[in-house]
């Protein structure tokens, strides 16, 4: 599959031909040096793919470097896409490419490193102890994770589906910043396409019903996906919970209940101490639930996501307040109803990246 390689290689611009790529091609003895040999000191996390490792460029510079675990068709694709779409890509809120290396059977792509590591490690993980991410940092991370897919869905050429937006997919940079990372699963769309029929990949909890169900990956999917992604950021929890040994309940099925009570303030994650703002607080709950309903067709653009979330459209906030899914309770997901005994074996359970340590 080495065509696949040069391919990417070819392609890789920004996307726009003329402009110089911002992008190179490493060795393997440079990542070696750079990683310490990929020592496990320098491991930053792992997942279904592989590793990712911290190092430093002899400019002093600090890189993240994802280690492909098995060389193999689905890995070289896998790797081909990532670097491809990277390569066209270029805006604050996505993670960008520093290069990428294959050499015999190594597939490495190299990023920027991202000091915060990702959402996940400051709600579930390593950081979820340390209470780093206040109101405004949140809110700033919804919108500017929200500001990255537009990119994706509107700007970029050709329109890219992400497929995996999830919270081990948005890294954070030094400031808090949200970037938007791992394009491993994204497809491009063409132009005037409502959606892709493809083979089911992303990781439960978040995939969109129609996703799940028939492989039609659209921008709508996206969108399911970051509402899913908004309702844990702002109440600190996972997308999946499980409330007895034979039921799972969603976040939304949480949420829900307690949205159509007008409870708001027994959503926001206890770990806030009650320091939110209510009118935001709100905002970003019905935001989040219109996002995720199961109806494709009634789901915002991800454009309009991000202009309601900075109190924006409120003609438009209003009528999603007023919506008919907002009267309508429902009951908790069994076992049995929840898609836990999914036989697909395209959909990843959530093989998200396991943060070892921070270093440096």
């Amino acid at each position: 599959m080495v065509f696949f390689s040069m391919f990417c290689c070819a392609k890789g611009s920004n996307g726009k031909g003329k402009e110089k790529p911002t992008w190179r091609t490493f060795s393997l003895k440079e990542l070696h040096s750079a990683t310490n040999n990929f020592n496990y000191d320098n491991k930053l996390g792992e997942g279904g793919f592989g590793s990712v490792y911290w190092g430093q460029l002899w400019d002093g510079s600090q890189i993240a470097v994802k280690r492909l675990k098995v060389w193999s068709d689905k890995a070289e694709m896998q790797f081909g896409v990532e670097v491809e779409i990277l390569a066209r890509v270029r805006h604050k809120n996505l993670l960008s490419l520093r290069g990428y290396c294959a050499e015999g059977q190594e597939r490495l792509i190299v990023y920027d490193y991202m000091p915060n590591l990702s959402l996940l490690s400051h709600l579930h993980g390593q950081h979820s102890a340390e209470c780093l991410l206040d109101w405004d940092r949140r809110m700033n991370i919804a919108i500017g994770s929200a500001e990255g897919i537009v990119y994706l869905h509107n700007q970029a050429t050709p329109h890219v589906i992400h497929r995996d937006i999830k919270a081990s997919n948005v890294l954070l940079d030094s400031d808090f910043q949200a970037r938007v990372a791992d394009f491993g699963f994204a497809k491009f769309i063409p132009d005037g396409a409502t959606h892709v029929t493809t083979r089911v990949k992303g990781t439960l909890g978040y995939l969109a019903p129609e996703y799940a169900m028939l492989g039609k990956a659209s921008e709508g999917c996206d969108v399911y996906s970051f509402g899913i992604l908004l309702l844990e950021l702002v109440s600190g929890k996972r997308p999946v919970e499980k409330i007895s040994s034979t039921a799972k309940r969603t976040v939304v099925q949480w949420a829900l209940p307690l949205t159509c009570d007008g409870k708001f303030n027994e959503i926001a994650d206890p770990r806030l101490n009650g320091k939110f703002v209510e009118e935001e607080l709100k905002r970003v709950v019905l935001v989040a639930l219109v996002c995720a309903q199961t109806r494709p067709e009634k789901r915002p653009t991800i454009m309009e996501v991000v202009e309601l979330l900075k109190g924006n459209l409120k003609e438009k906030l209003i009528a999603i307040e007023n919506d008919e899914m907002f009267r309508t309770l429902y009951a908790p997901v069994t076992q049995s109803q929840s898609g836990d005994h999914d036989n697909s074996s395209h959909i990843s359970e959530e093989n998200e990246i396991e943060e070892v340590q921070q270093h440096k």
